[in-house]
């Protein structure tokens, strides 16, 4: 090796050494932030350009250090995990969520659940069975019919707000994916460009992993890499995003949860469903399925109808039966219209109006009374109705309840080993940076060395002995 190729291969140890200290300073830098990945230098020693063959003489020496690449430590397979992971809790999390907050209005068991109300209005029968005519009662009575309806028209408003504010979540899930797929797209692009270029993307495919798993949770979207260093993004097989190409999604339909069928997630350029099966969008979407296909806010929005129109129809059929102190017969206790939930309400206004006694059994005859007090009690009453339909609802919060538990889990469980592949280890990284420290030191020592020796072959030959 003459001096001035040793200058360069000091030179190339200097460049590779200054290179390896930014690329440990990038990821120190970006220890803390979400999504980065951890990034190495990749050198390999530069071979020796000593004319090779029979009549070569010599052993060749390198030309010192190459920089090749800057790779990103991320894993393929681990980053498929985490999106697939994240598709299933999504749909879970959505489903459990929306489940729990519907047990949770029903304020069951305890003194302000529906319950509680039929139990007490059921009470006031009795009261009024004890003293037919008494105004003081049958006040209590209405009291108690006021406060069964109210709750009953409560709880169903209830769950249409809830239906509608699923629904309005729904569009704003769409459009963050519109949204993320058309920055995937864009990125996309300015990946390929860097590329080509000869430069590092590693920030920019940080960037776009990011908005993949984000996708892949709201829609349980695949991602296929292609060879130019772009990606596709694929729905049920359907491209949603090809190279720089990007389509959109759209709802429709299932605009109300009186609608008969639930609200479509399909492509903007073409009619059908989207096949959209897995993430956050397919579990908004079974929520607000009609009752008949399982959609959990129609089946308790038509739970409360059914109550409400059970407990009028058993009543109204026994006051019907009786008489009042009057002595009227043939008398409805509660009008019901559609929907049954929001429009049940009493017909009497004080005792007159309300049917206590058999017919011709007597003014102080309360066995009328008596007999509704004891419906709540019989199979098929409102009260049956009710607790079986919060029952199921228990069970089936339960269930979803675990399901999303488990699938949080395995999603955790996905992250976490994605972040010990790829996350910043601040220990390792100072090793490092002494590492490359040294080396810069070193070869920074070789080229003075070298520098000063042809410093005295040039000034100093044949000036000995002058």
């Amino acid at each position: 090796m003459s001096t001035f190729s040793g200058l360069n291969t000091a030179y190339t140890g200097l460049s590779a050494a200054r290179k390896g200290i930014d690329v440990v300073g990038q990821n120190i830098a970006n220890a803390n932030v979400a999504g980065y990945t951890r990034q190495r230098l990749n050198t390999s020693a530069a071979p020796s350009l000593a004319p090779m063959g029979r009549f070569s003489t010599g052993t060749g020496v390198g030309q010192g250090v190459s920089v090749d690449s800057i790779a990103r430590l991320g894993s393929l397979q681990l980053d498929t995990r985490v999106r697939s992971t994240a598709a299933v809790a999504g749909y879970s999390a959505v489903r459990a969520n929306a489940l729990i907050a519907l047990e949770d209005s029903f304020n069951e068991p305890g003194k302000n659940g529906l319950s509680t109300a039929l139990q007490n209005f059921s009470a006031a029968w009795q009261g009024v069975a004890n003293k037919p005519g008494d105004n003081t009662a049958a006040a209590v009575l209405l009291s108690d019919t006021a406060a069964v309806a109210g709750q009953i028209a409560d709880g169903y408003n209830n769950v249409r707000d809830q239906w509608n504010s699923t629904r309005s979540g729904l569009n704003d899930m769409l459009s963050e994916l519109n949204d993320s797929a058309s920055q995937l797209a864009t990125l996309n692009g300015a990946i390929r460009s860097t590329l080509a270029s000869g430069a590092s993307a590693n920030e920019l495919v940080d960037q776009r992993n990011s908005l993949a798993t984000t996708i892949a949770a709201l829609s349980g979207a695949t991602v296929r890499e292609t060879p130019d260093g772009m990606v596709d993004v694929l729905i049920d097989g359907n491209a949603l995003v090809t190279g720089t190409n990007v389509r959109t999604l759209q709802v429709t339909g299932g605009t109300s949860i009186d609608d008969t069928a639930a609200p479509t997630v399909s492509w903007t350029d073409r009619a059908g469903s989207a096949g959209i099966s897995r993430g956050e969008i397919a579990g908004a979407v079974s929520l607000l399925a009609p009752a008949g296909a399982g959609g959990i806010f129609a089946t308790a929005a038509a739970s409360y109808n059914e109550v409400a129109a059970t407990l009028a129809a058993t009543v109204n059929e026994l006051h019907s039966q009786g008489a009042t102190t009057g002595g009227a017969t043939g008398l409805n206790f509660f009008t019901v219209g559609s929907p049954a939930a929001t429009t049940l309400k009493a017909i009497p206004t004080d005792a007159s109006g309300i049917a206590t006694g058999t017919p011709g059994a007597g003014t102080l005859d309360g066995s009328m009374a008596d007999k509704i007090s004891q419906l709540g009690s019989k199979a098929g009453s409102a009260d049956a109705v009710w607790s079986t339909f919060v029952t199921a609802t228990g069970a089936l919060s339960r269930s979803e309840l675990q399901q999303a538990t488990l699938a949080g889990v395995a999603s955790s469980s996905a992250v976490d080993l994605q972040l010990s592949n790829a996350s910043v280890d601040l220990d390792e990284e100072n090793v490092n940076l002494l590492m490359y420290q040294h080396a810069y030191q070193g070869a920074s020592r070789v080229m003075s060395a070298i520098d000063e020796m042809l410093d005295t072959l040039i000034n100093r030959t044949g000036i000995v002995g002058r």
